[in-house]
């Protein structure tokens, strides 16, 4: 096949086009790299190799991009990438990469998002757990984990602290301490954590 042109495109891609037809497009750093031009002959095997080379550094681009911003765990990074910028098995490999740099920690992760979802969001046990295995974090770590948060005083001061923000006529209003029992139970809280928060003589049957 003869490299007929390359035209840039946006985000930093260029526009191969092979016997007169566009055919792909490549990361504009490894296209550079390549040292093809206009004229020259790309043998199938050396077109696979680009495309792959491309594949990678757009992935390892698009990781550092989003760490910049905020942590993720391995499996949210790798999900991001694979949605967005490159194919499943070069995101795999970027967010490996940077495991194996120390810029993606899950243990790190989880630590820090089970401290906001606790402490910022109000979440209960239930809540925290499921947020953190939507985030790929394994049952084992989790559960260690949330050992450091079990204290029943806590949660019942994180529930009064709901109720008094957001429920503050929960003791008056019957139809707003229903609606703030079942809000809790949403944010995570177990039957028993939120009946004792709102005291154990209120029948809730």
């Amino acid at each position: 096949m003869e490299l007929t042109a390359a035209e840039p495109r946006r985000r930093g891609l260029v526009q191969l086009f092979l016997d007169g037809e566009a055919a792909v497009k490549l990361d504009a750093q490894v296209f550079l790299q390549s040292g093809l031009k206009p004229g020259d002959q790309v043998s199938d095997q050396e077109l696979f190799e680009l495309i792959q080379a491309s594949d990678a550094r757009r992935a390892q681009e698009k990781a550092l991009y989003l760490l910049e911003y905020r942590n993720y765990s391995k499996r949210e990074l790798t999900e991001k990438i694979a949605r967005t910028a490159a194919s499943r098995e070069a995101a795999q490999a970027a967010a490996g990469r940077m495991e194996e740099l120390g810029l993606v920690d899950d243990r790190r992760f989880a630590q820090d998002y089970a401290r906001e979802l606790f402490g910022r969001k109000g979440y209960g046990s239930r809540r925290v757990a499921q947020e953190l295995r939507r985030r790929g974090i394994g049952q084992e770590l989790i559960q260690e984990l949330l050992a450091e948060y079990e204290d029943p005083e806590r949660a019942g001061e994180a529930i009064r602290r709901v109720l008094a923000k957001k429920y503050p006529g929960w003791r008056e209003d019957e139809k707003v301490r229903r609606r703030a029992f079942v809000a809790l139970q949403r944010l995570g809280y177990s039957y028993q954590e939120v009946r004792e928060a709102m005291g154990q003589g209120e029948d809730w049957e």
